[in-house]
């Protein structure tokens, strides 16, 4: 008896979204056929698209998007922007951005070619995306170190084997923390000759990938124990930092180095050195993240930015 009252509300939900969707029916003379209110009818249509009875979306027109991304070329230093429509599933918009960037390097990467690969969750969807790409005989190498368990899906290292895999090309491993506790620490780490080896190839790569991370007490950073919410705050308020690249290194709005407690710990790759790789790609899909991106736009240290046509649309609209 249940299944069959299930039944009939589909097939409701399925008349009166096909009426209103397909045959472009008012919900008014939806609600004078089937004998309802026109608040109910409203009701109806939402549950439609809750159920995944209706599934809307919205499809820019290409002249649009490359509107969009010539505005961002002459507003900022870099090559390409790679826009994704919106979604409000955020993680639906990661997946979205990872695509543009699975696609663009699997046209633009030639064998032979070196890849460092950066963190975090942006960084990972790419590797995770699904659909099939061509094999390149490319060499991916961690630009930054690894972290402790709970990190795996993000760790760069964990991040560069899958993305190696998914291009058929071989992985190199930065055998270092991504972040220890105090500069003499990283030192010490910097002088052993395995990772300044790492290094140095990760440093003379064609393509970088990377993330870009804002200053939040709540973000995965603090999640991990890499810092604590004071540092954080500290590195917010106090010092004007808005973000990182690739938790490399840290910045502000005017994209300047911000030189901070958290600058010492890191071991990978700074700005400086990001800035000589011919094409770093910086993905950031949060529509939470605009300030970041802009700072991090005006480090001079990006060549392609994947983010969502809304970011992208905050950003013109922040650069005026």
């Amino acid at each position: 008896m249940e299944k069959q009252i299930m039944s009939q509300d589909i097939e409701l939900l399925t008349e009166i979204a096909v009426a209103y969707y397909q045959d472009e029916i008012t919900q008014e003379e939806i609600a004078k056929k089937f004998g309802v209110s026109r608040i109910k009818v409203g009701r109806l249509l939402k549950r439609a698209k809750e159920e995944g009875i209706v599934e809307i979306t919205v499809r820019y027109h290409p002249v649009f998007s490359t509107h969009l991304e010539q505005q961002m070329m002459e507003r900022f230093p870099i090559s390409r922007a790679l826009i994704a429509l919106d979604y409000k599933d955020a993680e639906e918009q990661r997946r979205q951005v990872a695509a543009l960037v699975s696609n663009y390097l699997a046209t633009s990467l030639k064998d032979g070619m070196v890849v460092t690969v950066g963190q975090g969750r942006n960084v990972a969807a790419v590797a995770d995306h699904i659909g099939s790409v061509p094999e390149k005989n490319c060499k991916f190498i961690s630009g930054i170190g690894g972290t402790h368990r709970p990190g795996d899906a993000i760790n760069a290292d964990h991040v560069c084997r899958r993305i190696a895999r998914k291009f058929g090309g071989s992985s190199e491993t930065l055998y270092a923390p991504a972040y220890v506790e105090n500069r003499a620490l990283k030192e010490a780490f910097m002088q052993n000759g395995t990772i300044k080896e790492t290094l140095d190839r990760a440093r003379k790569a064609d393509v970088a990938l990377v993330g870009i991370g804002d200053m939040n007490e709540d973000s995965y950073m603090v999640q991990l124990g890499w810092f604590t919410r004071h540092e954080i705050i500290d590195a917010s308020l106090n010092q004007g930092v808005i973000g990182d690249i690739a938790g490399y290194d840290f910045f502000n709005t005017q994209g300047q180095h911000v030189d901070t407690v958290m600058s010492d710990r890191v071991i990978g790759l700074s700005i400086d050195e990001l800035r000589k790789i011919p094409c770093v790609i910086a993905i950031a899909s949060e529509n939470n993240k605009s300030l970041a991106i802009l700072g991090a736009l005006r480090t001079g240290a990006i060549d392609i930015i994947a983010t969502s046509a809304l970011n992208i649309r905050t950003l013109l609209n922040l650069s005026q």
